[in-house]
């Protein structure tokens, strides 16, 4: 499950990351979500910041079974 959470949230923070940045220094959003919709920069940051929050706790989470075992 920790597997899934951190993929989730790698994919999350990337594409966070990637329409904030677009926002910032281009012309409009990268990544795949500005496809579908019209997500204004900070929702971008939010999803950056969720995302990673994510990835982190399903990566620790990962290291944390493979000690136990």
């Amino acid at each position: 499950m920790k597997e899934i959470i951190a993929i989730v949230g790698w994919v999350a923070g990337i594409q966070g990351a990637l329409g904030a940045a677009g926002r910032i220094f281009g012309d409009k959003p990268w990544g795949l979500l500005q496809r579908w919709w019209d997500i204004p920069t900070p929702a971008y940051l939010a999803l950056f910041i969720v995302g990673a929050a994510l990835a982190i706790w399903g990566e620790t989470g990962k290291k944390r079974a493979r000690s136990r075992a």
